[in-house]
């Protein structure tokens, strides 16, 4: 489904790339795509996140879908930029001036698809986590660079 809801059989626009993974916990599948584009200067933006999630019965369809979206910019602002550092064993990061958090201008287009299903419904809190941040990685390593340390913004990936 993440992948027929995203367009995956079909090449993307210049300048464009799609990176996919997937996840299991909670007795929940989730697999996301994630497309990001990149300017002459390498700058790279999430332009759209595709998101499949099979819950069993989706007991509220609004929550499953608020969940999967709060989970998705969590792992996308952990691994982007979101770092802590120490100085002679302090945390040099005291409040949002210093950590930079996710804003809702560093992702694009979220779209959540529900698997339709009669099993037993299962968990949505935090499944959508784990995959947002390798689809990220492996959006920007199709022409960018492999990234192998975190968080990308400190390890050669400028995000727009």
């Amino acid at each position: 489904m993440a992948a027929r809801e995203s367009g995956w059989d079909r090449p993307t626009e210049p300048g464009r790339t799609r990176g996919v993974a997937a996840h299991k916990s909670f007795g929940t599948y989730v697999a996301q795509v994630i497309e990001v584009s990149r300017d002459a200067a390498g700058t790279t933006a999430i332009e759209r996140v595709t998101c499949a999630v099979d819950c069993g019965v989706a007991v509220n369809p609004d929550i499953v879908r608020a969940q999967m979206e709060g989970g998705i910019g969590y792992g996308i602002g952990h691994v982007m930029r979101n770092e802590i550092t120490f100085d002679r064993g302090e945390v040099v990061e005291w409040n949002f001036p210093d950590y930079q958090p996710l804003r809702m201008s560093d992702i694009g287009r979220i779209d959540v698809h529900i698997m339709p299903s009669s099993a037993p419904p299962t968990g949505v809190g935090e499944p959508g986590v784990p995959p947002a941040g390798p689809t990220l990685a492996n959006a920007i390593a199709v022409d960018g660079p492999r990234v192998t340390m975190l968080p990308m913004a400190q390890n050669g990936v400028r995000f727009a």
